[in-house]
């Protein structure tokens, strides 16, 4: 089958949507988040959720919908009682990770009638994407652009330096809550492409790649979404072809460019480079 025949099929064009509007989310709220060293933060959020998906399915609602809610308050929570110094970041990252793994499980098992296919929520399936998925996405992406155009400045003041952002008047304490809000919904809808499980790479990986060429935060989210969105594609297509998961075909393929970027960095330029970290 040529690709020109491919591309006639909807399920492959919403994937390609899905796969933009993911690339848009993750690149921009992504380059905050490696800025801010707050990738095991999102790691616990993205497996908070969990606890959201197996009420959805016990109760019969949107399981989608029910790890959104998990994942925004996981986010909350953390960054409250992170700011109030109740608990150290570790300890709050690995209860509400348990806790999510450990309520999704048990819903689950609780649900009448046959278990539910988990498999797309924990290791993802773009093609599977439904056209609620892309509007909702498509949604998150143009918000998230929208906020981080509008408030560039005063996030990126906020990213390195808090003291100084507070020294300017921002609203340090705001800013923070939306924006981790942001990055929960994120991690959620992305969990129909990459999974509970591998979503934290597409947040991560396109952003470190960039970052060995450049330290500019703005450079980074716009060649982390160009990077995203390729690797998304080739991913897609490679998994299409060889009949195999396309979420893991995608991180594996995001991983692979790491390795190949590290390696063109060392042989070019040597092993120096300034890192946003």
């Amino acid at each position: 089958m040529d690709t020109t025949n491919l591309l006639s099929y909807s399920f492959i064009q919403h994937a390609i949507l899905a796969a933009l509007f993911m690339s848009v989310a993750c690149g921009i709220t992504g380059t905050y988040i490696v800025a801010r060293r707050m990738v095991f933060i999102s790691g616990g959020i993205t497996h908070a959720s969990f606890g959201g998906v197996g009420i959805g399915f016990f109760f019969g609602f949107s399981p989608l919908a029910g790890a959104a809610l998990f994942a925004v308050l996981a986010a909350l929570t953390t960054e409250n009682l992170t700011r109030r110094k109740i608990l150290r970041n570790d300890s709050i990252i690995a209860i509400l990770w348990s806790l999510g793994m450990a309520l999704g499980i048990i819903f689950i098992y609780l649900t009448p009638g046959y278990a539910p296919n988990l498999m797309s929520f924990l290791f993802g399936s773009i093609i599977t994407v439904t056209q609620t998925d892309l509007w909702l996405m498509f949604g998150l992406a143009v918000v998230v652009s929208l906020v981080f155009i509008f408030l560039y400045k005063p996030i990126l003041y906020v990213a390195f330096d808090e003291q100084f952002a507070r020294i300017r008047g921002i609203p340090v304490m705001l800013l923070n809550y939306l924006i981790i809000v942001l990055v929960a919904l994120t991690i959620v809808l992305s969990i129909r492409t990459a999974g509970i499980i591998l979503v934290l790479s597409v947040l991560t990986i396109p952003q470190n790649i960039i970052n060995l060429f450049t330290n500019r935060f703005d450079k980074i989210m716009i060649g982390s979404i160009i990077l995203g969105f390729f690797a998304s594609l080739l991913g897609l297509f490679i998994s299409y072809f060889l009949d195999i998961p396309s979420g893991a075909t995608i991180i594996f393929t995001l991983v692979v460019m790491y390795l190949a970027a590290r390696l063109i960095k060392v042989i070019t330029f040597g092993k120096k480079y300034k890192s946003i970290t």
